[in-house]
Order: structure tokens, then sequence, then C-alpha cells
């Protein structure tokens, strides 16, 4: 970092540096056990540590608890965040319709149906999970449109023209719950979300795109979303791609990026999640063990190519770890890796149910703050990594061809990217 020039504190600065939130004590159950003073007290903590963006997710029964109705107390308790991130100096990303969260679908019953196969991610819908259903297909059923219109408007009416809201983002992996039957389709959805959303307020509208949606074609991928979206977002995790180096490969994130900026035309990418938990030797989980200290050297190293490669941000995976009285509730009864992913640990024998968790910094917070000090506006013409982002150099296939066989390619890609970039 040292060949960066130090500049004075700007939040008005070209590259956003931000964190994906939920709060530690309450996880996704945090708008049924709303708090606004824990909201405060880590908004508070975001900001000093040098971030300025805050990604915030709208838990869809909580905020739609049935296709006609919005909840007005989550839509009261939603403005009070906004308050609250503004105060903070804190800019917000509202994603709607979640949806998808860390393994589980979280989807309101009247948004489900029968079904008898069974579902890669478990179903989690009014306080328990329900085996044998199945998600009905947001983009093709109507009366599932009409309602996220309506979610939509009610939620953008209270938050229009709010000093805090940075963009709205159309839902969080979708794909994981369910996938569009054509390109048209997808496209279709996408135009009419963004104008239930252009009616109100003209604040940049995106989607969240992850990994899987390169890996495989799922028929909404970078070209339908830059078709509509201001600017696309990208999700990476190392530890989960087959076709990467290392559980802690950093090159892999800016390629994931770089690849959906071609796919979608040279539109701009933010790097909307990524991350590594942060497991010790006593916990039993399938994924590696990562200390402290080699998660800090990947965020560092992962936030400098991201910053280098021209992407609009960075944004962390995620705020902090999970208190212990929510890991026998899902997604962590199972997904036991989830529960470390955070900047901040928990402090040891927090296990009051629902209340506000003391927390201490990891690591990689200090190189988080050391990075926001250093770095203000993304410099022009970057000379080390020049090669990389011209495409022609590394990429030799159109993108119509990409997906005729997206992993092999992506894989090939990955190469050939890492030998222009000579860390092959």
């Amino acid at each position: 970092m040292e060949e960066l020039e130090k500049t004075k504190a700007n939040p008005s600065r070209n590259f956003r540096l931000g964190l994906n939130y939920w709060p530690a004590s309450k996880a996704m159950y945090w708008w049924k056990f709303f708090d606004p003073e824990e909201v405060q007290a880590d908004f508070h903590r975001i900001s000093q540590a040098g971030f300025d963006s805050v990604r915030i997710f709208l838990l869809w029964e909580d905020f739609q608890p049935t296709p006609t109705e919005v909840s007005t107390k989550a839509l009261k308790n939603l403005l009070e965040v906004a308050d609250i991130a503004f105060a903070n100096g804190l800019q917000l990303v509202v994603t709607f319709f979640t949806g998808h969260m860390s393994g589980v679908n979280w989807i309101p019953r009247w948004a489900l149906e029968e079904g008898i196969e069974r579902q890669r991610f478990r179903v989690f819908s009014n306080g328990e999970i329900i085996p044998s259903v199945r998600i009905k297909n947001w983009y093709e059923d109507s009366e599932i449109i009409k309602a996220q219109e309506k979610l939509i408007s009610e939620v953008v009416s209270v938050l229009r023209d709010h000093n805090a809201i940075w963009a709205w983002d159309l839902g969080n992996e979708n794909s994981n719950c369910v996938i569009p039957s054509s390109r048209g389709q997808a496209t279709k959805w996408l135009e009419k979300m963004a104008e239930a959303i252009r009616k109100f307020d003209q604040k940049p509208v995106t989607i969240g795109l992850h990994a899987e949606d390169l890996e495989e074609d799922r028929l909404l991928g970078p070209k339908e979303a830059a078709s509509v979206c201001d600017f696309l977002c990208m999700h990476g995790y190392p530890i989960y791609s087959k076709w990467v180096r290392s559980p802690t490969d950093a090159f892999s994130l800016p390629f994931l990026g770089l690849i959906t900026k071609w796919l979608g035309g040279g539109k701009d990418v933010l790097f909307e999640e990524f991350g590594v938990p942060t497991i010790s030797d006593s916990v039993q989980t399938v994924f590696p063990i990562i200390r402290e200290e080699e998660a800090a050297e990947f965020v560092t190293e992962a936030m400098m190519l991201l910053h280098k490669c021209g992407f609009i941000g960075a944004m962390l995976w995620c705020y902090s770890d999970y208190s212990e009285n929510l890991w026998n509730k899902p997604p962590f009864d199972e997904a036991v890796h989830e529960r470390y992913f955070g900047l901040w640990s928990v402090l040891k024998k927090e296990n009051r149910s629902w209340k506000q968790a003391n927390l201490s910094e990891k690591k990689v917070v200090g190189k988080v703050r050391e990075f926001a000090e250093l770095v203000r506006e993304i410099p022009e013409g970057v000379e080390e990594f020049s090669k990389a982002l011209d495409f022609s150099n590394w990429i030799d296939i159109s993108p119509e061809e990409f997906y005729l066989n997206p992993f092999e390619n992506l894989q090939r890609l990955y190469r050939r990217f890492l030998r222009v970039c000579e860390c092959d």
C-alpha cells in the first residue's frame, strides 16, 4: 500500500468501501427483533473503521406478510435504519426479496407451493424449515410479480430522495431460489422491477449476481442485467470455487468482476460480496481452517486488486460473527462456517437471546482502516494491470460463446488471466 498516495478522508471518493450487514445477535431475525440502539452502535463502529457503504437485506416475509400487505412496522424500522446510516456518514444498498441468504431460502408462505423433489437449499418460512415445497417462480407468476411491485412501491415511496440511499438491489443471488425459463423472461422481469423503482426514485438499480451465474447458464446473467441495471454486481468466494488456486486466491475476485464487465458489454461492476471465515481448529466444518492473519492478508490483497482494476467498489462479507444463541437456528445449525465470516468477533460467553452482542475487532479491521485512509480515488491508467484490463489480451472467445460451456471457459480464461497478470 506504500505506493498509494495518502490523502485526506473524503466521503465522496470514487471507490466505495462497504460491507454486508446483519446484527451479530439477530442475523436474519433482525427485523423481527429490531433494536435501533444496536444499529446505531454497529453503524458507528462500521463508520469508524473506514467504511462508507452498507448493504442491508429486506427479509421478504418480514416486510410483506401477504401479497397485498407491506408491514408498516417494518417500513418504519427501515426508515430509522436509513436515518441512522445518514447520521453516521454511511450510504445503503437496499436489497429486495431476500430470499437466498447463507445457504437457506427465506420465503413468505404465500410465495411457496407444494413440491416433491428435494431442493438444494432449505426453505425457511414463518418460523420453521418447510420440507417438500417449491418456490413459486417470480419470473413467470403474475401474482408474485404484482406482489413484488407492491413491495418496491411501498419501500421506495418511504425512502425516495433519502440521502442515505445509494442503490436499490433487486435480489441476492436470486438464481439460488428460482431461475427464469428464458433470457427474455429474465429481462422482462428486470424491466418491471426497475420501472417500479424509477416511478418514485432515480437512484441506481442493480442486482446481486454471483459466481454460479458465471459457472452455469442460469439465464439471468451480466448481459441481461446490464440491459436494465445502472451497474452490475458480482459475488465471489474462493472457498466455494473449484477452479481457483487456493481458498484465499485474491486474484479470482477481479477476474470474476472483469468477466462480468465483459459479458455485460462494459458496464461498471461493484464487487458486492467477498470474504472468508476465520475458523479455529476446534470448529467442526468441511471448510479449510483459515487464521485471522491469513484472512487479513487475503482481504488486503483483494481490496487492492479490486481498486487497481477499476471497480466501483468492494463490499465485504460480512459485518460480524454471530452470537451463540443463534447457532441452533437456521442457517447456522447446519452451515457452521457461516458463524465466522465477520470482521468483528463476538466476545466469549455471549449467549443472551436477541440482546446486543459485545464485539471485538479482528485483525482484518485494522487493514481495512489503513486501506480506507490511503485510498480515496481510483487512479487513472494503473500500469500494473493495463494488460489485464484489455480483454483482448486474455479473452479469446465471444460473449455469445461463453455460455456454451461456461464452467470450462471460466476455468480456462482464469489461467489466461493469471498469465497476463504474470502470477501463474
